[in-house]
């Protein structure tokens, strides 16, 4: 056994083992319970960062953890592998995104590697395969073909100079991300997944989620946004339907709120509601003041911050509840394609009308009052939109009402006259998958001869994506190629294949039913694989993905056991968003402003005694800088830690323990050197320990009741830390598992020579409890010191009931509330007795001065307190 601790070379052997023996390989087993796994997989971007380290040690530590238990483990790794950023990165280099990704990932799994993750290699996969999107594709032609895909006109941001779509966070200040070019809103025709269909069970089973962090249920039940309400159709007037057919003679508008109909002052419209192109048919200035509302953005986040504008269109409704003429507006703050592009204004009760109102000079009329309060049109009060404790007021036969007895009685009302009735209505919309891009997976569509858009026949996918394009950023080069889209229909006519491509996200909601089979030829995943994986048990990702992600994921599962391809209706019991990882960041500020930013490995910082950070001096040149705080690790502030460089000097198991038992999985991380070299001390003194006393070691059971006092204590420690170490695996809180296993090794330091079965238990103890956090010394360990068996199926033993059993406890006595001796007393010993025993302490004769205690108080299990 070497002397010293040599991670380097001990981790390369052990995982070559690993390797050689295929030891993490799963095997569909139904004799077997089942373990799954998964931590989100990562985009092959290059290089890992420490916020990779950290997710991927989590989700190995509760693998290894749960192998230990006995369960056949799967723990598979993939590649989240098209994208904007390939397509980006091949115009910077001038090389195919294909040649990027691929030499990304060579680059990325070797890293993954050298940390020692019990992953199944074998299962790997990238989405940018074919041999992968070809059953995306597959269903993407089964639900087209049911109409649960389908191809409307959508409104989008246009970039006119990249002539492509822009995702609504690649607009920035009204101009495309790359180009500079004021974006445009255009229509053009797009695929959508009918995710609302699915909209009221996503919202139901997210109940059934009980393994799920409760912010992240709650922010999918805000994205989804149920909401009862009512549609109301206001008719136009006679004199306001030029230019309109008959069809449109009505604007409808959904509110939550029909209770306020009597307060509703105008209409407002989008600038693409027909109403709205009508009326500017013959106004000049409400044409150009449409234009400039279909110039905006899209996002819904952008509206409601903008500067909210409005053009009267000189046409008017009929209210349906009172008979009173609104004037329509044309509003930028209307958006075409959420409802029926149209809303019903109330400015007295909806702070959005009540500012666009008091900006237009627009008539305010409160129809809600709640009692005590006084209602001022002038300034807005949070309560005008309560629903809660309000009454009715200037609203007819209806005054007095409640906003339950309202809701009701007026929506009967509208429904007697055939001008509304009651609707739940969803936030969440229909999912558009179309991008004008490449590097994506190719939409198996054809458009024939006769404009049918016809999906492409089983026998002709997967619809390859060329590989060896280099695009220039202007546009999709699919659409310029006209060996791609160039093809014929089923009767030889000529057609064109659709050069869209879809959305990424659409990989990544089904990648991990394709690890329970990979390989398969037959569909999206083997039925005995399907049956046997079932669902990912332990889910391990950012809070950033706490939306869409999951999201698509869940409606992707309910699709494919719609389709008969799955049994389960969730894709994930439990999930685990673990925390950010900071660190610090330092920068100079030169006379413009402009700051450059140091790499915390360039800094000698500064600190007081207590250890704040005062200050900093750059290394290179012995000059100050000035510290930023601690940030998320990111290439803009340069704070990052290269992980390869960390594993480098100091073995994988260092940067393992460090992420492990500086928070816990879920809280926020700050990264410390001091803290990395602490962890990579202890694991030295672990082996130093081993080595030292390798020749005093017993296998054999221990007897507690042959142990002496001061060892049954010290056992007593030991099997306390195990019962600790084990209750905290069970709740994912890996911090206090290092806290447990430092004691430990703490509490073998007391063992004397001679005491071989006790080191040897302990020892056996700790080894175990380290082997999901450090595997590699762990396992090391385990063979140098000759234990039997495999580590890695080796389960963390129970405690001893023996050894948790104190024969005697070590009681605190303190004088007037000052601790003033230590008492070792019989468990079980009376009151009497324990104080008996504290007054006989010398300590405490001493500090009572002879004088009989007032009062004594005994603290069960804890102190002795006497009152002099």
């Amino acid at each position: 056994m070497q002397p010293q601790y040599q991670p380097q070379t001990l981790e390369a052997a052990i995982q070559k083992s690993w390797e050689e023996n295929q030891t993490f390989r799963a095997v569909t087993d139904p004799t077997r319970e089942k373990f799954y796994c998964l931590s989100m997989f990562p985009y092959p971007s290059g290089r890992l960062h420490m916020g990779h380290v950290r997710n991927y040690t989590i989700g190995d530590v509760i693998a290894r953890y749960q192998r230990m238990r006995g369960k056949n483990v799967l723990q598979p790794m993939g590649w989240d592998a098209f994208g904007m950023p390939a397509e980006n990165a091949a115009m910077n280099h001038q090389v195919a995104p294909a040649a990027w990704t691929y030499s990304n990932i060579d680059y990325m799994k070797n890293q993954l590697k050298s940390l020692g993750f019990a992953i199944d290699w074998s299962r790997e996969l990238a989405t940018c395969k074919p041999d992968y999107y070809r059953w995306e594709q597959w269903l993407f032609t089964r639900l087209f073909e049911k109409g649960l895909i389908y191809r409307k006109n959508g409104t989008v941001n246009w970039d006119p100079v990249d002539q492509t779509v822009l995702a609504n966070e690649q607009v920035i200040d009204g101009r495309g991300w790359r180009s500079g070019a004021l974006v445009e809103k255009r229509e053009i025709p797009m695929y959508y997944f009918r995710i609302t269909d699915y909209a009221e069970e996503l919202l139901r089973d997210l109940d059934t989620l009980d393994g799920w962090p409760e912010r992240v249920k709650t922010m999918q039940r805000n994205w989804i946004g149920k909401s009862r309400g009512m549609n109301v159709r206001f008719a136009l007037r006679a004199d306001s339907r030029a230019g309109l057919s008959a069809d449109q003679h009505n604007v409808q508008v959904f509110t939550t709120r029909p209770d306020t109909l009597f307060g509703a002052t105008y209409l407002a419209v989008a600038a693409e509601h027909p109403l709205a192109t009508a009326a500017a048919a013959d106004n000049p200035a409400l044409a150009a003041f449409i234009a400039e509302c279909k110039a905006g953005s899209v996002a819904e986040a952008d509206v409601a911050t903008m500067e909210k504008k409005g053009m009267p269109t000189g046409r008017y409704v009929i209210n349906p509840i009172n008979g009173e003429a609104l004037e329509v507006w044309v509003a930028n703050y209307v958006l075409w394609g959420y409802g029926d592009g149209a809303v019903m204004a109330v400015p007295a009760h909806d702070e959005r009308d009540f500012e666009f109102a008091h900006k237009y000079g627009l008539p305010i009329r409160q129809v809600v009052a709640r009692e005590g309060e006084r209602y001022d049109a002038a300034a807005w009060q949070e309560w005008y939109g309560a629903k809660e404790n309000t009454r009715l007021i200037a609203s007819g036969a209806f005054d007095g009402l409640d906003f339950a007895q309202a809701f009701d009685a007026i929506g009967a009302a509208l429904g007697k006259s055939g001008a509304g009735e009651e609707k739940t209505q969803y936030r969440l919309r229909d999912w558009g998958i179309s991008r004008q891009r490449y590097w994506g997976c190719p939409i198996p569509v054809i458009h024939d001869a006769d404009g049918r858009d016809l999906p492409v026949a089983d026998s002709d996918l997967p619809v390859v994506l060329p590989e060896n394009i280099i695009p220039d950023g202007s546009g999709s080069p699919l659409a310029k190629l006209p060996d791609y889209y160039e093809t014929t229909d089923a009767e030889g006519r000529l057609a064109r294949r659709e050069t869209d491509t879809m959305d990424t996200f659409v990989e990544s909601s089904w990648y991990f039913f394709r690890y329970m089979s990979p390989d398969y030829t037959g569909g999206m995943v083997a039925p005995e694989d399907a049956a046997y994986w079932q669902d990912v048990d332990q889910y391990i990702g950012g809070i950033e993905h706490a939306i869409l992600h999951l999201l698509y994921a869940r409606f992707f599962t309910k699709l494919m056991r719609d389709e008969g391809l799955v049994k389960v209706s969730e894709p994930f019991k439990r999930l685990l968003t673990q925390g950010m990882v900071l660190a610090a960041t330092w920068y100079r500020e030169d006379a413009s402003g402009k700051k450059t930013w140091y790499n915390p490995a360039e800094v000698e910082p500064a600190t007081d005694d207590k250890g704040r950070v005062t200050g900093g001096t750059l290394i290179a040149d012995g000059q100050p800088v000035q510290y930023g705080g601690m940030e998320k690790m990111s290439k803009s502030k340069n704070n990052g830690v290269d992980p390869e460089a960390l594993v480098k000097k100091y073995g994988a198991d260092t940067a393992r323990l460090y992420t492990m038992f500086t928070s816990p999985p879920e809280s926020t991380l700050e990264w410390s050197e001091s803290g990395v070299e602490g962890a990579h001390k202890y694991l030295k003194r672990l082996w130093a320990y081993a080595h030292d006393h390798r020749d005093q070691l017993d296998p054999a059971p221990v007897e507690h009741s042959a142990l002496d006092s001061k060892h049954k204590t010290l056992r007593h420690a030991i099997h306390e830390q195990l019962r600790s170490a084990q209750f905290d695996y069970e709740r994912n809180q890996y911090n206090t598992v290092v806290s447990s296993a430092m004691k430990i090794l703490n509490t073998l330091g007391e063992v004397a020579p001679e005491e071989k079965r006790l080191r040897s238990e302990g020892l056996r103890i700790l080894l175990l409890i380290l082997a999901p956090i450090t595997p590699h010394i762990a396992a090391a360990l385990w063979d140098e010191l000759g234990y039997a068996g495999n580590i890695l199926d080796t389960a963390i033993p129970e405690p001893d009931s023996q050894a948790l059993t104190r024969d005697t406890i070590t009681l605190v006595v303190q004088i007037n509330g000052k601790r003033r001796a230590e008492i070792e007393i019989a468990a079980g010993m009376s009151d009497d007795d324990i104080i008996a025993t504290a007054l006989a302490h010398p300590d405490v004769q001493r500090h009572s001065e002879g004088k009989t205690p007032k009062k004594s108080i005994v603290v069960r299990g804890k102190l002795v307190n006497l009152v002099v």
